[in-house]
């Protein structure tokens, strides 16, 4: 089947499906082509947070505050329960070396513009009355909130699908080609799109598809194991993380007595409550490649983890376990924006674990871009290229 489409987008997740709503929204034509199910990959195994206080003070922090703005509106957009709540959320703080690193942290966060603070005992155990009666103190943010990424993905596919864009799911892509001002994307099940633009939002699996074109993109997979709970009632007011969970995304080294197994894991704690009662444990970030595999050790040493923090947790049963593959740069922010020496190529992609929560302003800033629409400079500091300039330059 050949196809003549405005845009081609190499990957159906969360990010994918984003972009082309928004693409589609401006009138472009779309077509996606997924090497396997729709979200079947990061997007379809992760945690349902839009979690602002676990942001850099800086684009990243920015963007996460604009994308919750968007969330807001989206149900009514979208025509379309998305599983959004707003419950807030609390960092617990077990020592006075993580009460510091975090009073620096919520400093910098409230320069740009976040409505975080750092709460007392009394507050803390007010709001979280199962929690461990040795914390000293917590983070509050208010603005911290929550999806349901199935019902998120699913209701941009169906807004995509009456927009007439097209889905190919289960074609790999083997084949692009630059032919003049145009691509051509051949996909396996002879499906071949030839476009204007082409945007790879092919999540841990970018990387392969640069390499079809010699483009170098630095994502690789980090495995993250998450435990699902039974049903149960909730056991505090908001969504929880430690400081810990902070120190292994930005910098482990500000917690260094962590044993040796919980830095080979990157063992973190955050603990969210669904919309459906269950509540999400996790997690890990782990360099596995592309296994898949849960690992019996590691979500005992996270559930162990879990009943030290809330002892009320050793009643509850884990009812399943699943992995996932975030794909993660080496800076850890992700690569968006336009290819050097490829006309109308574009990434979307290396959000590791902030997928979810960055995929409203992600595609509809990378909408724009592709439509040659907006000021999108603030992007330069996430383009490819800051991986191929020397750090003196920067």
């Amino acid at each position: 089947m050949n196809l003549k489409k405005d845009v081609c987008i190499i990957g159906g997740g969360v990010i994918g499906l984003a972009t082309a709503y928004y693409l589609l929204r401006a009138g472009k034509t779309v077509a996606i082509l997924e090497r396997a199910e729709m979200g079947s990959g990061a997007s379809s195994s992760c945690d349902d947070m839009i979690l602002l206080q676990s942001k850099k003070p800086g684009i990243a922090l920015t963007l996460a505050m604009e994308s919750l703005e968007i969330f807001r509106g989206l149900p009514e957009e979208l025509g379309m329960d998305i599983g959004f709540l707003s419950l807030g959320g609390m960092v617990i703080i077990e020592d006075e070396k993580q009460l510091k690193i975090m009073e620096d942290f919520v400093k910098q966060q409230v320069s740009y513009g976040l409505d975080v603070e750092i709460v007392d005992r009394k507050t803390l155990f007010k709001k979280q009355p199962h929690v461990a009666r040795y914390m000293i103190a917590s983070t509050y943010s208010k603005s911290d909130s929550q999806v349901n990424p199935l019902l998120l993905m699913r209701a941009f596919l169906r807004n995509g699908l009456k927009m007439g864009m097209e889905v190919f799911r289960y074609t790999p892509v083997k084949e692009i080609d630059q032919k003049g001002d145009h691509w051509i994307v051949n996909g396996e099940n002879e499906i071949s799109v030839e476009c204007d633009s082409v945007v790879i939002a092919a999540g841990a699996w970018s990387a392969q598809i640069g390499n079809m074109l010699d483009i170098d993109i630095p994502i690789k997979p980090i495995k993250g194991q998450i435990a699902v709970t039974e049903q149960i009632a909730p056991i505090g007011e908001t969504n929880c993380w430690t400081a810990a969970y902070i120190a292994s995304k930005h910098d482990p080294s500000i917690m260094p007595d962590r044993s040796e197994y919980d830095k080979e894991i990157g063992l973190g704690f955050a603990f969210s409550r669904a919309s459906e009662g269950n509540y999400l444990i996790g997690s890990t970030r782990e360099n596995a490649g592309f296994d898949k595999t849960t690992n019996f050790k590691a979500i005992s040493r996270m559930l162990e983890q879990t009943r030290k923090y809330f002892p009320i947790m050793n009643e509850v049963n884990i009812i399943r376990t699943m992995a996932g593959f975030r794909p993660g740069t080496k800076d850890g922010s992700p690569i968006i924006g336009a290819v050097d020496g490829f006309p109308n190529l574009f990434i979307a992609a290396g959000h590791e674990g902030d997928g979810i929560a960055l995929s409203p302003i992600t595609g509809k800033s990378v909408a724009e871009m592709v439509r040659g629409v907006g000021d999108h400079k603030r992007f330069d500091e996430l383009n490819l290229r800051r991986f191929s300039v020397p750090q003196k330059e920067k």
